[in-house]
């Protein structure tokens, strides 16, 4: 068999709808990277707080970061094929005015390695590694750079709406993507930023062609990388959109080992 690219979106798709990585996906995991595959996470999330994911699953290879807006290898600090991608500081700040019109319960302005918040709101569990000590206060002030991404927490129903205003203010300047599982999230991007871009790197890093790429995911934030790969999988619990483009499904949910048992039966592993 040829050696695999295995993109791997986290929330809804590794983890269980408890955060957990199972020993199941752990224990096909390394079987399938002792077969020579490439696995590599994908996700929404910043690397601090997917980072402990990461070393959970004793990966030593590239991990995608907010989208697609960081592709880079955390062992190795001057990999040549790393990338990094920012959403300007002024959209950012202006980002705040939102909240004059919708409910939404975070902004948050994700750095590499810090993040600024306007409120003292906690996501999910792990949203803060460190805890809220560390956290910053989102402001024109205090905000002197331009972030990798802004985060916006509110319940779905008003996401549409609120999407429909960020493309208004900022029209092609930006991505609006949806994840987080539990937690539901608009993560705002630059423009051109999506999974898959991140991805193609890796995989061009490995010299794996695209017809070798398998692709996991569930949500609107994986359209893209489902797209891409050879073959893209939606999960059972994925969404209608993703279940129309992908290439095959998973015969279970995220909550049944669902990536793990697709890879074991697809793999031979």
């Amino acid at each position: 068999m040829d050696k695999k690219l295995i993109a791997v979106d986290l929330d809804g798709t590794t983890l269980n709808k408890l955060s957990l990585i199972s020993d199941k996906t752990k224990q096909v995991f390394k079987k399938a990277r002792e077969a020579g595959h490439i696995i590599s996470i994908a996700t929404g999330r910043p690397y601090r707080n997917s980072k402990h994911y990461y070393d959970q699953l004793e990966m030593i290879t590239p991990i995608i970061n907010f989208n697609g807006a960081l592709c880079h290898l955390p062992n190795e600090k001057n990999w040549e094929n790393q990338y990094h991608k920012t959403v300007s500081r002024d959209i950012a700040i202006d980002m705040l005015d939102l909240k004059k019109d919708f409910d939404i319960q975070l902004i948050a302005a994700e750095l590499l390695d810090s993040v600024y918040t306007d409120e003292s709101f906690l996501p999910y569990p792990d949203f803060f590694p460190h805890g809220q000590k560390d956290v910053l206060k989102l402001s024109a002030a205090n905000l002197k750079q331009s972030p990798t991404s802004v985060c916006v927490f509110t319940a779905q129903e008003n996401q549409e709406q609120i999407i429909n205003k960020i493309v208004q203010r900022y029209g092609n300047l930006v991505e609006v993507r949806t994840w987080g599982g539990s937690s539901p999230c608009l993560e705002i991007v630059s423009a051109g930023v999506q999974k898959a871009l991140g991805v193609e790197r890796v995989a061009s890093a490995y010299g794996i062609k695209q017809q070798n790429v398998i692709a996991f995911g569930d949500e609107d934030n994986d359209y893209e990388m489902i797209q891409y790969a050879g073959n893209g999988v939606v999960m059972k619990n994925g969404i209608q959109a993703l279940k129309d483009i992908a290439n095959d499904m998973t015969e279970e949910t995220n909550d049944n080992d669902g990536l793990a048992l697709y890879l074991e039966k697809h793999l031979s592993l």
